[in-house]
C-alpha cells in the first residue's frame, strides 16, 4: 500500500491534517481502534477560543503563557490564538453543533482562564461532536480514506528519512508495510501507562515510542498534567469530571465537608491544574482519606443533569446522584505537554515525519497546558502540518528495511501501570525515580512477533523510562512535574529538556 499520505491516528489533529492534504494526493488514515475510540472523541471539557464580545487573543495568549510556567514557546502560542477563531469558524461552517445561548455561542470558563472562552457541545461532549464533524468532512473527500483497527508497531525509516511506517495485522499476525512520500503522527497521549488516568485504551505512548526508536528528537517528556477531579468509586473507571464543573460554580470539599482551596491559591477551585491537583492530594493526606468531594448540590436541582448529561448520567450509573450528594474525586494522569519535538509546520527532526495533536511538543502548552487548549492545538497544528506535508507530493517514494522481531517486556501491564503512578505521578523524588529506573532496567524480555497488546506494552515500557530520566535530571519543581527533594522553581532550568536514541538528557 503506497498512500501519498500517511496520517497515523484519527482524532482531532489527524483529520484536520487529513482534510488539509486532502487536494495534494492520496491520503491514508490510520485508527488504531475504532475511529471514535481516540483522545479526543473523550474530550469533555471543551475547546478554548477568543470569540466571545468581552475577549481578546492578547488575553488568551497571556493566560496560555502564564500557565505554561515560564516554558511556553511564545511563537508557537501566538500561532494557537491568533489561528484559533478561523479554525473554530471553519469548523462551525462545516456543521459543529457547539451550544449557544439564544442564537449567540455560549461562552464558559475553566480555571487559570481570565475570560469566558471555553465552548462546549452538548455540555460535556465536546471533543466527540469535533471528531465527528472534522470525520464527516473527511470522509466527503475523495482522495482520504480511512482504516480502523490497524496498529502502528514502527516508523520505516532509510538513511535517516523515514518513509511510511510497519502496522501489526491481528487477523494474520503479520507485520504490513505501508510506504509514503510523507508521514504524520497523531497518535494522542500517553496517559494508559498510569494507573489512574482519565485516558481512554489506546492511549499508549506509541508514537513517541517509535519516533524516538527511530531516533527522532523528543522534549519535555516530564511534564505530564494530572487532572484534579476524576471519579473514585470501587469499580468505577477513572471517569474525568469536567474542570468546566467547577467553572459553573461546584465546590471542591475535604471529607470533613470544608471548602479548602482558600489555603493553595487566591483562585480558589479555578486555579490552574497542577495547584488543584496537589492541593487535593494535600488535602487528602491532611484529613487521612484517599479522596476529596465535589459538591454540586448548591446549585438549582436539574442543573447538573441539563448541561453536564454524560457526567451526570455516568455519576448516577455509579450510585452518584450529583443533584443530592458530593462526587468523591482524585487526581488522574490526563494528558502529556511534552512528546516528539516538533516546530510550526509540525516537522520533526527526522526528514518526512510530521506530528500534531498530544503527541508532539510543540512548545503551546510549556510546563503545564491551559485548559481545553489541547482540541485547538490539534485544529491549529493539524492544518500547519497537512499544509507543510505537501511540500512532498511530486518527491519519488522511497522504501525503508521492515524491522524483524521484537523484544517484548516479560511483564504485566498492570504492574507496570502501578509502578508508574507509585514512583513517577504527581509528587516524585530522586529515590522513587532511581528505584523505577532500575525495576524497569531489571525486566526481562523475548523476542517474538507478538500481538497488539505484547506491541503497546513495549511502548508504555520505553515511555515510561524516558518520563523518568527527564525527570530525574530536572532538579526543579515547575508546572505539572513536582519534586518533593527540589520544591523550588529554578530559573537555571527554564529550557526545555531533550533526549534521542542512544543519548542522554540534556536542556536547551
Amino acid at each position: 500500500m503506497t498512500p501519498d499520505f500517511l496520517v497515523i491516528g484519527a482524532g482531532v489533529a489527524g483529520l484536520q491534517a487529513a482534510i488539509e492534504l486532502a487536494d495534494a494526493g492520496d491520503v491514508l488514515v490510520v485508527a488504531k481502534d475504532s475511529i471514535w475510540e481516540s483522545s479526543s472523541a473523550y474530550a469533555q471539557g471543551g475547546v478554548a477560543v477568543a470569540l466571545s464580545d468581552d475577549d481578546e487573543i492578547a488575553l488568551h495568549e497571556q493566560d496560555t503563557l502564564a500557565a505554561g510556567d515560564g516554558l511556553c514557546d511564545p511563537v508557537a502560542v501566538q500561532a494557537l490564538v491568533q489561528q484559533g477563531p478561523a479554525a473554530i469558524q471553519r469548523l462551525l461552517e462545516w456543521g459543529a453543533a457547539f451550544d449557544r445561548d439564544g442564537m449567540k455561542l455560549a461562552f464558559g470558563r475553566e480555571g487559570a482562564h481570565s475570560r469566558n472562552r471555553i465552548l462546549h457541545a452538548n455540555g460535556d461532549s465536546t471533543g466527540r461532536e469535533m471528531a465527528r464533524t472534522l470525520y464527516q468532512k473527511a470522509a466527503s473527500l475523495p482522495n482520504v480514506r480511512i482504516e480502523s483497527f490497524t496498529a502502528m508497531t514502527d516508523l520505516l525509516v532509510a538513511n535517516g528519512t523515514v518513509t511510511g511506517a510497519v502496522f501489526f495485522d491481528e487477523l494474520s499476525q503479520n507485520l504490513t508495510p505501508v510506504y509514503a512520500r510523507a508521514t504524520l503522527l497523531a497518535t494522542g497521549g500517553m496517559g494508559r501507562i498510569y494507573r489512574d488516568t482519565t485516558n481512554p485504551d489506546v492511549a499508549t505512548g506509541d508514537g513517541v515510542a517509535v519516533a524516538y526508536r527511530a531516533g527522532a528528537e523528543l522534549s519535555d517528556l516530564e511534564f505530564v498534567q494530572f487532572h484534579p477531579t476524576a471519579l473514585l468509586v470501587p469499580g468505577a473507571p477513572r471517569f474525568l469530571l469536567s474542570e468546566a464543573l467547577r467553572g459553573e460554580g461546584a465546590f471542591l470539599r475535604n471529607v470533613k465537608g470544608e471548602r479548602f482551596m482558600d489555603r493553595y491559591s487566591p483562585m480558589l477551585e479555578l486555579a490552574p491544574r497542577d495547584v488543584v491537583a496537589r492541593a487535593i492530594v494535600a488535602e487528602a493526606q491532611r484529613t487521612g482519606a484517599d479522596h476529596v468531594l465535589l459538591d454540586l448540590t448548591h446549585l438549582p436541582k436539574g442543573f447538573a443533569e441539563t448541561r453536564f448529561p454524560r457526567i451526570y448520567a455516568t455519576c448516577k450509573q455509579f450510585g452518584i446522584d450529583l443533584d443530592t450528594e458530593p462526587a468523591p474525586v482524585t487526581p488522574a494522569a490526563h494528558y502529556a505537554m511534552g512528546g516528539v519535538r516538533s516546530g510550526l509546520s509540525g516537522m520533526s527532526s527526522l526528514p518526512r515525519l510530521y506530528l500534531a495533536g498530544e503527541v508532539a511538543c510543540t512548545g503551546v502548552h510549556g510546563a503545564n497546558r491551559l485548559a481545553s487548549n489541547s482540541l485547538l492545538e490539534g485544529l491549529v497544528f493539524g492544518a500547519l502540518a497537512g499544509s507543510a506535508m505537501k511540500r512532498w507530493a511530486k518527491t519519488p517514494m522511497e522504501r525503508g528495511e521492515v524491522p524483524g522481531e521484537a523484544e517484548f517486556p516479560q511483564m504485566e501491564e498492570s504492574t507496570l501501570r502501578s509502578l508508574a503512578w507509585e514512583k513517577c505521578s504527581l509528587l516524585r523524588d530522586r529515590h522513587r525515580l532511581d528505584c523505577l529506573l532500575r525495576q524497569l532496567a531489571n525486566v526481562p524480555s523475548a523476542p517474538g512477533r507478538g500481538s497488539r497488546a505484547l506491541h503497546e506494552l513495549r511502548n508504555m515500557k520505553q515511555v515510561l523510562e524516558l518520563i523518568a530520566r527527564c525527570a530525574l535530571v530536572r532538579e526543579e519543581s515547575r508546572g505539572a512535574h513536582h519534586r518533593l527533594d527540589f520544591p523550588e522553581t529554578k530559573e537555571a532550568f527554564r529550557k526545555h529538556s531533550l533526549i534521542t536514541l542512544g543519548s542522554e538528557v540534556r536542556f536547551d
